[in-house]
């Protein structure tokens, strides 16, 4: 027998023996092209599950497939079924509850502004005492309360909760005309009285000089949690979950077919309503249009679309609105989010100040109405808020909060969809396959370009530019938004497609 070099052949009793360094490595070629051989059959498995799932899967993914009945309300839900009787609601505020708030508004605590700050920091303090001092010795909460119960207000229980609506129906129609129905959806901090100046624009619109082709019946609901809807007593009330409340709202009035219409986060609901029940939604038009997704390519337009903007479908409107990304897109995100961090992670903390103080709420609210409206006029002291705008109409939306104590609860729905925009599940990156019509205000908080837009709402029938106004569209330009409403209705009636 003869000992072998680990590194050359060698004879064995008249066998050639290969040396063990060779014979390790013949087995590992074997083993390690096993393993080449099962990953790539990995790896199809892979792409062929990838195409099933897109052009398979996917598309029935396009329908956020219908809830089951929640319960919103404290405990178990009840075995017996849910009273579903509409009565007439309206607005009722007691003298003690105006005393209480007149002595509040005389003690309050000011800190002094700094002096030019406008609203750079913040609710300038100098034009908060004026609005304060205005809140309590000249506001005439009364005469406001007869204005809120000019439209007929109800209420109705859906999943434990007391839903309050706007119901009005057009005072005239013409012969052969009937009304469409018309979903309108508030946002964060509004309320349903942001509608009261569009309203008579849509039910009677030849007498404000519009177009009378299409009249509308209005249904304006109060979201859950704000105003004088009921708040939800449990966790994981979101934007799809008021939507199949308003779903089931629609359906109880005897609506099969309607129109939906919402900025902010009435945009939201009335998106997921739209998706929810495509068969139910004519169409769906909104002033601000929600995108949370973004892919590769937009990241990709982020960096290029200034130098080629046909690349990517930008238009001279896009390069204007998002560009250059340091004042239009970064630093407003930094300056203008952090109420929305706040509001998204510790709502209650927050929420229980403001809920016991009118003037800070005030001061909470309407610093909204003044960024929000046009960021430009920061450097004023009152923020430009008179411009668009009566002290009236904006402390009604404050007292409509503060008589209600909603604010908390209004301010958890940002934590509640958080996850819903954000998270994995999230329906935000389905695209949208009813009829879309897209207001977009020069003065929004947030510019989302079109073709971004395109990406999600699919099915866009009317994209137009507005020539002025801002987040409250209904409140500060409503004959610019009735009219784009109109004209929006007018294209989905004739069977006009996607532009």
């Amino acid at each position: 027998m003869k000992l072998c070099d680990r590194s050359s052949s060698c004879q064995v009793d008249g066998n050639v023996v290969q040396p063990a360094s060779q014979v390790g490595w013949a087995e590992g070629d074997l083993w390690q092209g096993t393993e080449i051989i099962m990953l790539l059959e990995i790896l199809f498995a892979a792409v062929l599950g990838a195409i099933i799932y897109v052009f398979l899967i996917k598309k029935k993914e396009d329908i956020i497939v219908e809830m089951g009945d929640g319960w919103w309300n404290k405990g178990l839900k009840p075995d017996f079924e849910e009273d579903a009787t509409i009565y007439p609601f309206r607005v009722e505020t007691s003298e003690a509850e105006i005393n209480y708030l007149h002595r509040r508004l005389e003690e309050a605590r000011y800190t002094e502004s700094l002096e030019d700050c406008g609203f750079h920091y913040g609710f300038n303090v100098t034009y908060l005492k004026k609005v304060v001092s205005y809140w309590r010795n000249q506001f005439n909460w009364k005469k406001q309360v007869e204005v809120l119960n000019k439209f007929p207000q109800f209420k109705t229980k859906i999943e434990g909760l007391d839903v309050h609506f706007l119901h009005v129906k057009p005072s005239r129609l013409l012969e052969g005309q009937t009304a469409k129905p018309l979903m309108l959806v508030h946002g964060w901090p509004g309320s349903v009285y942001e509608f009261y100046k569009i309203i008579p624009l849509l039910t009677d619109p030849m007498s404000h000089g519009l177009n009378g082709n299409h009249i509308f019946e209005i249904i304006c609901p109060s979201i859950p949690g704000y105003g004088f809807s009921e708040a939800p007593h449990k966790k994981g009330f979101n934007s799809v979950c008021a939507a199949h409340i308003f779903h089931k709202l629609m359906l109880r009035l005897g609506f099969c077919e309607f129109y939906v219409q919402g900025g902010d986060w009435g945009s939201a609901i009335c998106t997921s309503l739209a998706q929810m029940a495509p068969s139910h939604v004519k169409g769906l038009h909104t002033n601000m249009a929600f995108v949370t997704f973004i892919g590769f390519k937009e990241l990709l337009s982020i960096l290029l679309a200034p130098y080629f903007p046909g690349l990517f479908g930008f238009q001279a409107e896009d390069i204007q609105g998002m560009f250059p990304l340091k004042t239009k897109i970064f630093e407003r995100l930094l300056m203008e989010s952090g109420y929305f961090h706040q509001q998204a992670t510790k709502p209650d903390t927050s929420g229980c100040a403001l809920n016991d103080s009118p003037v800070g709420l005030a001061a909470y609210i309407l610093e909204k109405f003044a960024a929000w409206t046009d960021i430009s006029a920061q450097h004023l002291e009152d923020g430009g808020l008179e411009k668009k705008f009566t002290l009236d109409d904006l402390l009604t939306n404050v007292m409509i909060y503060w008589v209600s104590g909603c604010i908390v609860p209004s301010m958890r729905f940002y934590k509640e969809n958080v996850s819903l925009l954000f998270g994995r599940k999230s329906h935000a990156k389905l695209p949208k396959q009813v009829p879309a019509g897209i207001a977009v205000f020069p003065h929004e908080i947030a510019y989302v370009p079109r073709p971004w837009i395109q990406r999600k709402y699919v099915n866009i029938i009317s994209f137009n530019y507005m020539p002025r106004g801002g987040h409250f569209a209904a409140f500060e330009e409503p004959e610019l938004l009735a009219a784009d409403i109109q004209q929006f209705v007018e294209k989905v009636e004739k069977g006009n497609t996607a532009k």
